[in-house]
């Protein structure tokens, strides 16, 4: 057995972040740089254009693998990889080198560097990289695969589905994000005393918190997310005639960027909502808490796709949570698990415009009251939803697959 002081951690992800302060996801960085306290990490990701092929951030040493000339590595960035796919048929092309190149990426790392254990975020296609790599190494390095949600709700399909199954029951432990999505997994015949719900988090100590110095409009509405049908902004836009009708002096912030940007500057267009609504674009998290802390009212619209794809957790709630923001939500499973016992008061089915508008309208109407709601739930979520203690977390499940890794060996 081979006493290890500081592990080597090889962390698997397609969504990171291009460069600091870059606009997409970054959630698996949030990780990453918490567990180099514990860790020597090392991430391999999907090289991109403008991206550096090797560099450190925040402590952790980024490797990013080219898996197509430059001008075409667009198949992970801009909306992810199944909105990509979706709106993109020819990117398919572009998969079999994106997962060829990274599971070539990891066998390199895994020969040239003392691998103690891989962290695959996603069942497919890192999952299933994390398999074979424990199946072709001499040394059986454990894994932990963790979903996000994309990965378990819209890739459909018995081969899909087997994929899926195969991955989760030959790694060490798997975390889902919520327990909606540990039920699904269940359903697929995956051991359940694997699967453990470890969400990801949100700094809400430092980055996105409540400064009672910065008023808070009367009107304002924000949407923060990437532009895609799961998100629900459709919805959103089509609720907003009937909230001017009572609120004239409402208008709607929309941060975000996705395949569906077009279709919604159309559609504000067809509604004649051009003075009323106001697309930010991409804007980073150092952006956000700014956004948050000013807005009257934060809408998340979450629906599922028609694909069957669906909010995992719905991070970018308990940002606004934490700034103190009141919030309505759509009513998709996995944010019972975020609101408890306000679940029902702060979500509602956005497919139905007309309910979706009035219960803006009552939030609208009566601020204080929405306020002191949403203050009390930043307690109860705090200590499940800091990053902090997330990180903590998800570092001592990864020491204990060390450990019995080292007992294996």
């Amino acid at each position: 057995m081979r006493l290890v002081e500081r592990p080597t951690l090889l962390i698997l992800a397609s969504t990171y972040p291009r460069w600091e302060g870059d606009h997409e996801p970054g959630f698996v960085h949030e990780l990453s740089k918490r567990l180099t306290r514990r860790f020597h990490v090392i991430v391999l990701c999907p090289h991109a254009a403008g991206a550096l092929s090797r560099e450190t951030l925040d402590g952790v040493e980024v490797v990013r693998y080219r898996y197509a000339p430059e001008r075409w590595e667009t198949l992970v960035n801009d909306g992810g990889i199944v909105a990509n796919l979706r709106r993109s048929r020819w990117k398919c092309l572009l998969v079999p080198g994106f997962v060829l190149a990274q599971a070539w990426g990891a066998w390199r790392l895994l020969r040239k560097k003392k691998v103690d254990v891989v962290h695959a975020h996603w069942l497919i296609p890192q999952g299933v990289i994390a398999v074979f790599l424990h199946s072709i190494s001499r040394k059986k390095i454990p894994f932990l695969v963790t979903s996000h949600g994309a990965d378990l709700h819209a890739l459909k399909g018995r081969v899909l589905d087997y994929l899926k199954c195969y991955v989760a029951n030959h790694a060490m432990a798997v975390t889902v994000v919520s327990g909606a999505m540990r039920e699904k997994l269940q359903t697929l015949s995956v051991n359940p005393e694997k699967i453990s719900v470890l969400s990801m988090g949100v700094d809400m100590q430092d980055r996105f918190r409540e400064d009672a110095a910065v008023p808070r409009g009367r009107r304002e509405i924000l949407f923060v997310g990437r532009l895609v049908e799961k998100k629900g902004g459709r919805y959103l836009l089509n609720a907003m005639p009937r909230v001017l009708q009572r609120f004239p002096d409402a208008f709607l912030t929309i941060a975000g960027f996705g395949p569906e940007e077009e279709a919604l500057k159309a559609q504000v267009d067809a509604l004649e909502l051009r003075q009323s609504v106001n697309f930010l674009g991409a804007m980073s998290q150092t952006e956000l808490p700014a956004l948050y802390r000013r807005a009257a009212l934060f809408v998340a619209p979450f629906v599922r796709a028609k694909s069957g794809d669906e909010e995992g957790l719905g991070l970018v709630l308990i940002e606004a949570i934490s700034c103190g923001c009141p919030i309505l939500a759509g009513n998709v499973p996995a944010l019972a698990e975020v609101l408890g016992e306000e679940f029902d008061d702060m979500a509602v089915n956005p497919l139905d415009t007309s309910a979706l508008a009035e219960r803006m309208m009552e939030l609208l109407e009566n601020p204080g009251s929405a306020r002191a709601r949403v203050t009390h739930l930043r307690k109860a979520i705090s200590k499940r939803f800091d990053w902090d203690e997330v990180a903590e977390r998800y570092s001592d499940l990864l020491s204990r697959i060390v450990w019995r890794g080292c007992n294996e060996s």
